[in-house]
């Protein structure tokens, strides 16, 4: 029965998909363009900064992650951003320590189109929702959308207008959700842009 409910969500959650952000309609947008960066915290070592129309970064001695100022439960969020092929990054939501953001402390929808384990690359909630191998969702070189919708257990990730995961759980509540810049391993990670950023709390 919760399989059949799970499925039933997400089948809507296609037919409907997130609310288009926009003026007097709850949502606020953190990142727009150029503008935003002082909306989020910093953690790691990242040389964020506002160029060519996006939130950008390309090199950092560590995973570093741009951090919201509050935390949410239940939320829409939307993001634009834009992904190198070797881009390592993901959007981490319901953050429990956003001073030491990881897999293990909050569920990272991930932006990682060469990670070794594919089930849990792009599109995937690393160790919660696994996509199919091969994997067919790539983010890298072009601009793309990414939608999280979470409410309660239920959690459902659009990449580019398309259901990747669906999953029911209830590990993370409520926290911050952060924007990551991260290396592969030893070798630096391909640039991340991030031109649009808006949440709504449900």
């Amino acid at each position: 029965m919760k399989r059949l409910v799970a499925a039933l969500l997400c089948v809507a959650f296609t037919l409907a998909g997130c609310a288009t952000p926009g003026p007097d309609s709850g949502w606020t947008t953190l990142i727009d363009g150029e503008k935003g960066l002082d909306n989020l915290n910093r953690i790691g070592g990242a040389n964020w900064r506002a160029q060519g129309g996006a939130i950008v970064a390309d090199k950092s001695k560590n995973t570093s992650h741009l951090v919201s100022k509050q935390s949410y439960g239940d939320f829409e969020l939307y993001v634009e951003f834009f992904a190198e092929p070797t881009t390592n990054s993901g959007v981490f939501i319901r953050a429990s320590d956003p001073k030491k953001v990881g897999a293990d402390s909050a569920y990272e929808v991930n932006i990682f189109d060469q990670r070794p384990g594919q089930e849990y690359s792009t599109g995937a909630i690393v160790n919660f929702a696994q996509i199919p191998v091969p994997a067919k969702y790539k983010a890298g070189g072009k601009w793309n959308t990414m939608e999280i919708h979470a409410k309660g257990s239920q959690v459902t990730v659009r990449l580019n207008g398309e259901v990747t995961v669906h999953m029911v759980n209830d590990k993370f509540k409520s926290g911050p959700f952060t924007l990551q810049f991260g290396n592969r391993g030893k070798e630096p990670g391909g640039a991340i842009k991030w031109r649009k950023v808006a949440i709504r709390p449900l």
